[in-house]
């Protein structure tokens, strides 16, 4: 277990508004710290406040026991390792969460193509294939996809290129990759 709390986003982070965007972009400013060619990594979402109130050892533990305003009211916590070779759809059927997590967030790298290149896309492919033909595409992109979801259903998602690795040009936007938010949205139902 691992939070995120006491990663200080790098200079020109920018601010942002709510608390489940600072929480997602804290998660894409941890991950690029990694470095990339990583497995996705999966993280419960918790109340700050109440996580200090109620669990002030581990709070401590976490570095959360000072005041600083400038942090998220969200704590990212790393969970254990997503399982490599389980297909992330039938992994994120597999998990409940307890009431005390408000939200959870994934990070995830994946190929990606232009709006453009989606007409040239050959029809008939299996999932193998298609993956296949994606990654020999010459317009494709490396990117690494953070989306995070609160049980209430909002929703945020941060998308990195690896050409443009810096935390200036990371994309943000609820709308962003609706599939996966839909998938992170069902592990609280």
């Amino acid at each position: 277990m691992l939070s995120m709390s006491n990663v200080s986003p790098s200079p020109g982070t920018p601010m942002a508004a709510s608390p489940l965007t600072r929480a997602c972009l804290e998660i894409d400013e941890y991950a690029a710290g990694l470095g990339w060619d990583k497995p996705a990594r999966l993280f419960a979402l918790v109340d700050t406040a109440r996580l200090k109130k109620q669990e002030p050892r581990l709070a401590s533990q976490l570095g959360l026991d000072t005041d600083d305003a400038g942090k998220s009211s969200l704590t990212p916590i790393e969970q254990d390792t997503v399982p490599s070779g389980t297909p992330l759809d039938k992994f994120l059927g597999t998990i409940a969460w307890p009431d005390a997590v408000v939200g959870c967030a994934l990070t995830v790298e994946r190929l990606m193509l232009p709006p453009s290149a989606e007409a040239s896309v050959p029809e008939g492919l299996s999932d193998k294939q298609l993956s296949k033909w994606v990654a020999g595409h010459p317009e494709r992109q490396e990117v690494r996809i953070t989306v995070a979801v609160l049980r209430d259903g909002t929703r945020e998602s941060a998308v990195r290129l690896r050409e443009k690795d810096s935390s200036t040009e990371v994309l943000t936007g609820g709308g962003l990759v609706p599939g996966l938010a839909e998938a992170l949205a069902a592990t609280f139902a």
